[in-house]
């Protein structure tokens, strides 16, 4: 379990639900990490939560600011030495209903959040550390990037573009970095809440695994593709949803 001895993980959205049990998967397999958020008191639970500032420091601000993805990329390299891991988790939806009708300016920020600021992540990390010396980048994505999906079609052509993202910059970027995917279907945390609050067994009841998932089922996928026993997995996207996309409807 001490794996990732000596290696140094960025979280983006590490503060609570999926991100903050990616971070914790890392931890408990030896690696330091930085989380992100936008939020302070939540990064300070978080890094608490984690063990302290031995293991884990946290650079509160918005994924969509330049300035902010270059201080968490370098507090990453000053601090603990180098950055081999990436996790880009960010992700926002501000919107519920039909694309047809969705304001054009809430369809930019979802893009500029979900995408355009995953590649500048990438981005800032490949120039100050992994272009030298090597690592690996994850993405979670959705499985409504895979199919369409009711009322949330802005996030699912968002996830989509994530998805192709991982192919593209696992082509432009290897042999250094592997770039790899997860895609989750309705995992239990706040911000699927929507989704299935109020009516959790009916929702599970489409999965043939019959539970939604929790966070930690995408924490453990995450150590996998990010470690070493992944070494020959690139441009791939895992999709961790009980089943559900096998059902077929």
């Amino acid at each position: 379990m001490r794996s990732m001895d000596g290696r140094t993980a960025l979280v983006t959205g590490g503060s609570r639900g999926i991100g903050l049990a990616i971070a914790q998967s890392l931890v408990d397999r030896g690696a330091r990490v930085v989380v992100t958020a936008r939020k302070p008191e939540a990064l300070a639970e978080a890094v608490e939560a984690l063990g302290g500032p031995e293991v884990a420091v946290a650079v509160p601000g918005h994924a969509g600011d330049a300035g902010h993805r270059a201080e968490a990329v370098r507090t990453a390299v000053e601090t603990f030495g180098s950055l081999d891991m990436l996790v880009g988790n960010v992700g926002v939806n501000p919107v519920y209903g039909p694309m047809v009708d969705l304001e054009l300016d809430a369809f930019r920020k979802i893009l500029d959040t979900n995408v355009v600021s995953s590649l500048g992540l990438v981005q800032e990390a490949w120039r100050a550390w992994m272009r030298e010396h090597g690592g690996s980048v994850l993405f979670v994505a959705s499985v409504a990037g895979l199919r369409s999906s009711e009322n949330i079609g802005a996030y699912g052509v968002s996830k989509a573009a994530v998805i192709n993202l991982t192919t593209q910059l696992a082509v432009e970027l290897g042999p250094a970095v592997r770039v790899n995917a997860v895609a989750p279907a309705v995992v239990k945390t706040r911000f699927a809440g929507a989704l299935y609050e109020g009516r959790e067994a009916e929702v599970a009841a489409g999965y043939p695994a019959g539970r939604l998932g929790e966070p930690a089922d995408v924490g453990e996928a995450a150590a996998y593709l990010l470690g070493e026993g992944a070494g020959w997995v690139t441009g791939q996207t895992l999709v961790l949803d009980g089943g559900r996309l096998s059902v077929g409807r």
